[in-house]
């Protein structure tokens, strides 16, 4: 907000307050969509910014932003709104995902987000969304990485890292692919808190406790990245929980491993 204000001081001159902009001003800015996401650590502002993309989205409207961070949007809000709304936000979220990809099929973020989206859906709720999006989900992060690698930071690899942990062998699974694109996508950014934490889980999974520790410091030394501030601080919480889990005796970790 203050170097927005710092910019109109330059544009308008000395005549505008920074302290008291004008009230018109300061509403418009309050329904900025971006804006109103970013504090998406309110839960009350990420839903005001997906009703707004939402809204430029009816009747048929092809505003490609506004359809895949509407996307983005519910993947956030499915797993912040109250259990009974879960779903529906998810299913929300593919929707406006596959409106994306209808408008512009050669970007990523409709891929990506579809994906995303589909993936939590299908771990949040059991074996059958399971099967039903195992195969969408992965062709989708393969597109996206087709289109750009470096998406997000290496997104589209981490969360087939992630994939490939959760599907079982037997279904195209391997915790050696997981350990290849999560340490792909730390290539592209290696202070990922994001990619430190599923690479932490896959070396759980493999009995590489040593490696999983020293992965879950990598994350709670990370860099808080300024746009996802409240997914950062998150992936810590979880790194802290799942460090003092790997520290009790392995026979008192509720059948972990």
């Amino acid at each position: 907000m203050r170097s927005c204000l710092v910019t109109l001081l330059l544009i308008t001159g000395p005549t505008m307050s920074a302290v008291n902009p004008p009230l018109n001003w300061v509403q418009g800015a309050a329904r900025d969509p971006d804006r109103l996401y970013a504090d998406r650590a309110q839960l009350a502002s990420a839903l005001e910014a997906a009703a707004i993309w939402e809204a430029r989205l009816e009747g048929g409207g092809r505003d490609f932003d506004a359809a895949w961070k509407l996307a983005r949007a519910c993947y956030w809000l499915g797993s912040h709104v109250p259990a009974d709304a879960r779903r529906r936000q998810y299913e929300r979220g593919i929707e406006a995902a596959r409106r994306a990809v209808a408008i512009d099929a050669g970007r990523p973020e409709g891929h990506f987000w579809m994906a995303a989206t589909m993936g939590t859906l299908a771990e949040s709720f059991g074996l059958r969304a399971g099967l039903r999006y195992r195969g969408a989900v992965k062709r989708e992060l393969e597109i996206a990485l087709a289109i750009d690698p470096s998406y997000q930071d290496g997104s589209a690899d981490r969360a087939l890292g992630r994939w490939y942990l959760r599907v079982p062998a037997l279904l195209g699974g391997s915790k050696k692919k997981s350990v290849e694109h999560l340490q792909r996508s730390l290539s592209w950014d290696p202070g990922s808190a994001a990619s430190h934490f599923f690479l932490a889980e896959t070396f759980v999974a493999m009995d590489r406790f040593e490696d999983a520790r020293r992965e879950l410091q990598k994350v709670l030394d990370a860099p808080v990245h300024p746009d996802w501030v409240p997914e950062v601080n998150e992936f810590k919480q979880k790194a802290r929980a799942l460090l003092e889990k790997l520290r009790q005796p392995r026979s008192s970790r509720n059948g972990s491993p």
